[in-house]
């Protein structure tokens, strides 16, 4: 969701730069399921990237870290960093989202004209772990609380990532997550 919409803005009219930007990494004839008793509330704090599909915005980044605030009226401010290899922010970007339905938010990034559905497809019971990503599958996020994740958790997500029709061997795993 934040890829595909700031790679949007940063890759201009370019043909051969937005070629990118049309790939899925999930079968289109898979059905997709966001998390039915998602809770806004316990997923609002910080997330580092665990792994993620390629996207355009995220290259050079060694790993991100997302921050979500508690909503507000229905709304979720968000802050999404991009990290070089030290860990230290390439760029990062403000937005602002709103729960549509069950897992399901349309997000808003600042300075992009238009917004883009993210859903969470799930988390574990303890909101340790997430896995979200865009129905149209032109982008996916392992998140977890912590920059590593234990094993059974990453095996989790890479199994929720397999069922909802996403191709699991294009995932890059983040330098932060690698011991």
């Amino acid at each position: 969701m934040r890829a595909l919409l700031l790679a949007l803005l940063l890759a201009g009219c370019s043909t051969a730069a937005v070629a990118p930007l049309l790939t899925s990494y999930r079968d289109p004839d898979v059905l997709i399921a966001s998390k039915a008793d998602f809770d806004a509330t316990r997923y609002a704090g910080r997330w580092y990237e665990v792994a993620r599909f390629p996207v355009p915005f995220q290259a050079g980044c060694a790993g991100a870290i997302a921050e979500y605030s508690t909503p507000e009226n229905g709304t979720i401010t968000l802050r999404n960093t991009c990290l070089d290899p030290s860990g230290d922010a390439l760029r990062s970007i403000t937005g602002s989202a709103e729960v549509t339905g069950p897992g399901r938010l349309t997000v808003e990034l600042a300075g992009v004209p238009f917004t883009a559905p993210y859903w969470v497809l799930w988390t574990d019971t303890g909101y340790r772990t997430a896995v979200v990503g865009q129905p149209d599958g032109r982008a996916g996020w392992i998140l977890n609380r912590e920059p590593t994740i234990p094993t059974d958790r990453l095996r989790a997500a890479i199994e929720v990532l397999d069922f909802n029709g996403y191709d699991t061997t294009q995932l890059i795993v983040s330098r932060f997550n690698q011991n």
